[in-house]
């Protein structure tokens, strides 16, 4: 076995066969075999939009007579975070085989002591690796932008390229899924915003300064801006993510030297929930709290009602909607591909948005979490 061979694992051991046409089957009975898509329950936090968007995207499909497709998926990771992102995936690789469309595999890397830059070397081998083994299709949440260059040579050769979770807009990939982070960190400053008293205050913000993560300063920024546009002094925290004590009793020390006085915290990230320790720990503990994710942490401060309401991304979604994506690029061409998006595309990214959960919603949340199988 391979050195990528020995690294990377497909999702539940999955590898999706194209139905292969009956004897004496026409190209003109399978030319319209229709995509059946799983069906969801009924749930107040179903996002209506996207899921038009998507039936939409399939109704187009289904016009088309059926092109076969080789696709690779390619995911950081498919435990956590990324679980409901392989869950989606798999999904949507199921219906597009089960009617004959596609042929293909969701993959991980199972190297766990690996480091950042390994992993993304790991994955741009294994970019490499799907082109010369036939992919047709990609679908990737690339590690960064050493991923570019292959990704890029994938797309030369014709090969549409659709990224999740981690954009590389400056590369050559066709259509990015996943939140737009400044338009997400609006979101939660404004569902902050309505739980302020009226000013002066200051608002902590446990996010992201360093520039060396894009995604996370522009999130962080884009709640920022909510508070500082309605008169609010605002403390940009940098999480300390390896190192919970300290990062808490830094939050502590900002919060009792706030001039004017910390009137509310706001977490970008699933250590959010840090915002509920470093109150506790300056004496505030009445202090309106919004945060960032869905960790085991966040829900239990939820139902103890100390989180006002959390904000999570849709990874099941981002999931399912990139084999969909690639899938119409190579059926109906990407320009009617995007036609049909643009209620979400902005600049060749689709925006998911997220779910804000109020914290008595919490464990409501988890059932829909657990009936469409995303769950954490």
């Amino acid at each position: 076995m391979t050195m990528i061979g020995r690294n990377w694992a497909a999702a539940i051991g999955l590898m999706l066969m194209t139905a292969a046409c009956g004897e004496g089957e026409t190209e003109s009975a399978r030319a319209v075999t229709p995509i059946k898509r799983t069906q969801l329950p009924q749930n107040e936090f179903i996002p209506v939009k996207i899921e038009a968007t998507i039936d939409k995207l399939v109704a187009e499909i289904n016009k088309s007579p059926i092109q076969t497709m080789q696709m690779a998926v390619l995911l950081k990771s498919l435990n956590d975070f990324f679980a409901p992102v392989a869950t989606g995936a798999n999904r949507a690789m199921g219906e597009l085989g089960v009617s004959g469309r596609v042929t293909g595999n969701v993959l991980a890397s199972t190297n766990a002591s690996a480091d950042q830059e390994q992993l993304m070397a790991l994955q741009t081998e294994q970019i490499k690796q799907t082109v010369e083994e036939g992919a047709e299709g990609i679908v990737v949440t690339p590690f960064g932008e050493g991923n570019a260059a292959a990704l890029d040579a994938a797309a030369a050769k014709g090969i549409p390229v659709v990224t999740l979770d981690t954009d590389l807009a400056k590369s050559k990939r066709a259509i990015y899924v996943g939140i737009l982070s400044a338009s997400a960190g609006k979101t939660a400053g404004n569902t902050l915003l309505k739980e302020l008293p009226d000013g002066p205050g200051t608002v902590l913000i446990h996010g992201w300064a360093d520039p060396s993560w894009t995604d996370g300063v522009n999130r962080t920024q884009g709640a920022a801006g909510v508070f500082r546009d309605a008169g609010y002094d605002v403390i940009v925290h940098q999480s300390i993510y390896d190192d919970e004590a300290r990062d808490v009793e830094t939050m502590k020390g900002e919060i009792e030297n706030a001039d004017p006085p910390v009137v509310g915290l706001i977490g970008m990230f699933a250590d959010s929930y840090r915002c509920v320790l470093a109150a506790d720990a300056a004496g505030a503990p009445n202090l309106p709290i919004v945060t960032f994710d869905f960790a085991p942490q966040t829900a239990d401060y939820m139902r103890q009602k100390r989180i006002i309401a959390t904000h999570v991304q849709r990874q099941y979604y981002e999931g399912y909607l990139g084999p969909y994506i690639v899938y119409g690029i190579e059926s109906i061409g990407l320009d009617a591909t995007k036609k049909v998006l643009a209620p979400q595309l902005k600049d060749n990214q689709f925006d998911l948005g997220v779910d804000v959960v109020p914290g008595n919603k919490v464990d409501a949340y988890i059932d829909f979490l657990d009936e469409i199988g995303a769950e954490q």
